[in-house]
């Protein structure tokens, strides 16, 4: 029998990508989702598909954190407890902190790491009952940088070490805090990137070995069931990305950053032309979700 039979789980930006495709390995194994986002339709129709007693969701933005506290309390209502909450909302921006929209900069910190916060701080209380499972979904980008992509590497870089300074303060309450770190995985936001922006695509192309390959959002959900099963302080997705992990302080280096900068005065001209011709720093579909006040999963 799963572990996870009869537990709980919240899911920020649960209603695409990486969030409903583990909603519904969880679901396989007995486990109860309470889904969260602000993508009205999609998080509806998962919610169907799921059945309801298996599945509810909430219209909420993580931004907010009354929503957030909407959201938990709905869960706990409807299923009793909450035992995992998964911090998954996230968004990214295009271009280089010269030509990147400074509005959407501050939106995509606040989605990625503001939300992070107001998840967490909202769920804690139940979880601590419960002695449950944190999950923050940070990334790759919080070992290794990209140009052009500056605020979501430092949005999921503070939300790794949001996950590593939780993870003492509520431990000994038995709450155990993990972080998920992914390398381009195969989503709306990866896809949307690629069909924007030639100068993304030139950068993966240049990345060394296997960092520009693009993994299945079912393998990454895969992993996050199990990482959420083994209540794991660390996931990553491929399993290599944990080597980053350990060579983060060389790639900090002239020597580590030799590589970027050696396209650097290739990509990032070309991608901050790239922006200024569309006329916008995110995806047209995350754009046209933000004017609705409605953030996109990752």
């Amino acid at each position: 029998m799963s572990k996870l039979k009869g537990k709980v789980v919240l899911i920020t930006g649960g209603a695409r990508g990486v969030g409903a495709e583990t909603a519904r390995r969880l679901v396989a194994k007995g486990a109860k989702v309470v889904l969260v986002d602000l993508d009205r339709e999609p998080l509806a129709a998962l919610e169907a598909e799921l059945g309801a007693g298996n599945a509810t969701s909430i219209v909420g933005n993580v931004t907010s954190l009354e929503d957030m506290e909407a959201a938990v309390a709905h869960g706990v209502q409807t299923f009793g407890k909450l035992d995992v909450a998964m911090a998954n909302a996230g968004i990214a921006s295009y271009g280089s902190v010269l030509a990147v929209d400074p509005a959407t900069f501050r939106q995509v910190v606040d989605v990625n790491l503001n939300g992070v916060f107001h998840t967490a701080r909202a769920a804690l209380p139940a979880l601590i009952e419960t002695k449950g499972y944190m999950l923050v979904v940070s990334s790759l980008a919080a070992y290794a940088a990209s140009p052009g992509l500056v605020a979501y590497h430092a949005s999921k870089a503070g939300a790794e070490h949001f996950a590593n300074a939780l993870r003492p303060e509520v431990g000994y309450l038995g709450v155990k805090v993990g972080s998920a770190h992914m390398s381009w995985i195969d989503t709306p936001l990866v896809q949307d990137a690629k069909s924007d922006l030639s100068a993304f695509r030139t950068m993966l192309d240049r990345l060394p070995g296997p960092l520009g390959n693009t993994t299945s959002v079912e393998a990454c959900a895969d992993a996050f069931v199990k990482g959420i099963e083994k209540r794991k302080t660390r996931i990553s997705v491929p399993g290599w990305v944990n080597g980053i992990r350990w060579l983060k302080p060389l790639l900090t280096t002239p020597v580590g950053e030799r590589e970027t900068a050696r396209h650097a005065h290739e990509i990032v001209p070309l991608m901050d032309q790239e922006v200024l011709a569309l006329g916008r720093s995110m995806s047209a579909r995350t754009a046209a979700l933000e004017d609705d006040k409605q953030p996109v999963t990752q």
